[in-house]
């Protein structure tokens, strides 16, 4: 199986310039490649390939795009695949249209090419910058696949693709059922439940934290509209607007680090199965009053997590159609609850079986069968 390594870089600052070079290529050389593609279609002309596309970049590097010639062309290259693969993946209806990438909102990364990636002790070679230093070894004696330079707003992180053998584990007979939800993340067919982290005091005083800097940045872009009739960005907005960042950095570390410890825990129960739903998170998103709570939960990074390590390490993972009604069956005698309200937390049937309604639902996907 193909599992990601990533590792933190160590930049000295003229790596750290060229880092931020390589970014620069890669975002302006897609945006180029997805301007060049609807210019195209407007026109009426055939789906541009990316081999013609680069021989277009090759002819510009020797006139106005000469500055291309500082940063790796693999850099380039990769960015015209990228914007090619998106742009073909709307026409296949597989994804929305393809977004150009703005400096301020896109996430700064870049490819390295894999014949030319060398690691040894702590050290990382990152073709026209160097090499690099690494917090900790990258694997050697191994293929390296996809290899992505990205900055996560503190640290710049190497990551790449590696091959390993799946686990063989000595699995049991149960089969597990897990219901996700907002009150609590998770709630499995055997009675653990993984309790809700954004309830936490943790991410409470971290959210406190977020919202008073963004209210003293609102407050600093009006008074200097008051002053020159527009927005203006001062150095004092810029500082709060990077402490800000770093909040939701933090707090997005922390959600993934849980996400990981929960789907960890649950693997080494050692199922045979793992069963959850098909969730339609787009569709429950529509509920003005939960959205917000459906967001920060990350049930699709759940699932996914779940998905993976299930896979690597042997187990069975089901998920079951999306309108099986799992919450709605008694897990005692099978009868459907067609008036069950989302205000109902506590499942009544008419046989007489009270259940918590999340515990009820885990075990009927516990005991699902595929027809």
């Amino acid at each position: 199986m193909i599992l990601a390594k990533k590792i933190r870089l160590k930049p000295n600052k003229n790596q750290e310039i060229l880092l931020w070079q390589s970014v620069g290529t890669a975002r302006f050389i897609y945006n180029w490649t997805l301007a060049r593609q609807n210019e195209n279609y407007e026109n009426g002309g055939k789906f541009l390939s990316d081999n013609e596309l680069r021989k277009e970049i090759t002819v510009l590097k020797k006139t106005e795009l000469s500055w291309l010639k500082n940063v790796s062309n693999n850099v380039a290259k990769q960015a015209v695949k990228d914007a090619c693969s998106s742009y073909k993946s709307f026409f296949k209806k597989q994804t929305g249209f393809p977004k150009f990438k703005s400096r301020k909102k896109s996430k700064p990364s870049f490819y390295n090419d894999t014949d030319k990636l060398k690691a040894k002790e702590k050290l990382v070679l990152i073709e026209k910058v160097g090499w690099v230093k690494t917090a900790e070894q990258l694997p050697q004696d191994t293929k390296y696949t996809n290899p992505r330079i990205s900055f996560d707003g503190k640290y710049w992180y190497i990551s790449v693709e590696i091959e390993r053998e799946n686990n063989a584990l000595e699995l049991s007979d149960i089969s597990l059922g897990i219901d996700l939800g907002v009150k609590d993340l998770a709630t499995c067919s055997t009675g653990k439940v993984y309790k809700n982290i954004n309830k936490k005091k943790t991410i409470k005083k971290l959210k406190k934290k977020l919202k008073r800097f963004q209210k003293q940045v609102s407050r600093k872009y009006e008074k200097s509209r008051e002053v020159t009739n527009r927005y203006h960005k001062s150095q004092n907005i810029g500082k709060l607007e990077k402490k800000i960042r770093l909040i939701h950095r933090r707090i997005s570390n922390i959600r993934n680090n849980n996400l990981h410890q929960i789907t960890n825990e649950i693997v080494k129960t050692k199922p045979s199965r793992v069963v959850m739903e098909d969730l339609n998170v787009k569709g429950m998103m529509k509920n003005r009053h939960l959205s917000k709570a459906i967001v920060e939960q990350n049930f699709y990074k759940f699932i996914t997590y779940m998905k993976y390590k299930a896979e690597f390490n042997g187990i069975e993972f089901i998920q079951v159609p999306r309108f099986y009604p799992s919450s709605k069956t008694c897990s005692h005698c099978g009868v459907i609850k067609k008036d069950l309200k989302l205000s109902d937390r506590v499942f009544k049937c008419q046989c007489g079986h009270i259940l918590d309604r999340d515990l009820n639902a885990s075990i009927n996907l516990a005991n699902y069968r595929v027809s």
